[in-house]
């Protein structure tokens, strides 16, 4: 049996009984923005795992920019959460919220609420398609650019989102800010051509991660408060081609979450999915620059992760697409139990069949 994935860990006020992450994944099972009872049964049979993160959840009605993905900001969505955070500790597990806000990435046939806005740094459209359940897949329509206004009521909703978490049981919050959506939006020069205070320079550029992040720590507490980012990430038409000061931007963020004494920082390599590979040197550069811990992911099996936690590159390891298909899988990866694979089909589909009918 490997011995440090298997051991505990202090986060924040927590202790963590494993260091095995459930990564999180959008799995498009909610209606009109608020948690189902399957959801419940599908993090609960999951509670194996030292931590789990939930799928992106958005902190606004801005921010619904899929089909089906969950909300954090009323009174029913808090209520359908806690189904789902009391099913996840009554099985001795801890559970974070992943606040996603899509920002561009998104298209108005997905949102619940009136009024929902497509908002982003600048008024330029993602690349590519958005599927609704309306029409199938749609072109991304041009967002709104955010004004100050805009920007500052965005802040205070993930900050109230982050309160919301608290009361419906969660542990804590992880900051979406990879994969294009709106804090990395910010952060990437494909998405955010500003040359005001909220782009242009490496501390204009992370000035909306940084303040979302404030915002939320002076909420709930740092020691609930992690972040998800992604140097060198290809989704939704981010690129780090042309952009000199990449590196730095991750570098310079890192230091800045780790003095506002984050739990945690969850670095994304989606090499094992076809995304460029993340440099060692990117990966080094944010692990010296934040003192909390450090969330590995991108393909892992038992070994490596072993392996890779043997030799300090982090403390946490988080596992996506097998936790699909294996509920049980902290305890799989213990005993080296087959896996069983995934139906890649149902990833999206609404209702139980390849969501909560896998062996648990």
């Amino acid at each position: 049996m490997s011995k440090k994935l298997f051991s505990p860990l202090q986060l924040g006020r927590i202790t963590l009984k494993n260091r095995v992450v459930m990564a999180p994944m959008t799995r498009s099972r909610a209606q009109n923005g608020v948690p189902t009872d399957i959801m419940a049964t599908y993090y609960g049979d999951r509670a194996g795992a030292g931590l789990i993160i939930t799928e992106g959840t958005s902190p606004s009605a801005n921010g619904l920019g899929y089909a089906r993905i969950p909300g954090l900001y009323n009174a029913a969505q808090v209520a359908g959460w806690r189904k789902v955070t009391d099913a996840v500790h009554a099985r001795g597990g801890a559970i974070f919220v992943q606040l996603m806000h899509c920002g561009r990435v998104a298209h108005p046939a997905n949102f619940v609420d009136p009024g929902a806005r497509v908002v982003a740094p600048s008024a330029v459209a993602a690349p590519g398609t958005m599927y609704t359940d309306a029409a199938g897949p749609q072109e991304h329509p041009v967002p709104d650019a955010m004004t100050e206004a805009d920007i500052q009521a965005t802040i205070e909703e993930f900050a109230h989102s982050a309160a919301l978490a608290i009361e419906a049981g969660f542990d804590g919050v992880e900051l979406h800010g990879a994969n294009g959506y709106l804090i990395d939006q910010f952060l990437g020069l494909a998405s955010n051509k500003r040359q005001d205070g909220w782009g242009g320079s490496v501390a204009g550029r992370i000035r909306f991660a940084v303040e979302v992040a404030r915002a939320t720590v002076a909420r709930i507490g740092a020691d609930r408060v992690g972040i998800r980012v992604s140097p060198y990430g290809a989704f939704n038409g981010q690129s780090a081609e042309g952009d000199a000061d990449h590196e730095a931007v991750f570098r310079a963020l890192a230091a800045e979450l780790s003095a506002l004494g984050l739990a945690y920082i969850h670095v994304v390599d989606h090499a094992a999915m076809g995304a460029p590979p993340v440099p060692v040197s990117a990966k080094a550069g944010i692990r010296g620059a934040f003192k909390g811990a450090y969330i590995l992911s991108g393909g892992y099996e038992a070994g490596r992760a072993e392996a890779d936690l043997q030799a300090n590159l982090g403390e946490l390891v988080a596992f996506g697409r097998p936790y699909v298909s294996n509920p049980r899988l902290a305890e799989k990866l213990a005993t080296g139990e087959e896996l069983v694979p995934v139906d890649f089909s149902t990833l999206y589909t609404p209702g139980p069949k390849g969501y909560i009918d896998y062996p648990a």
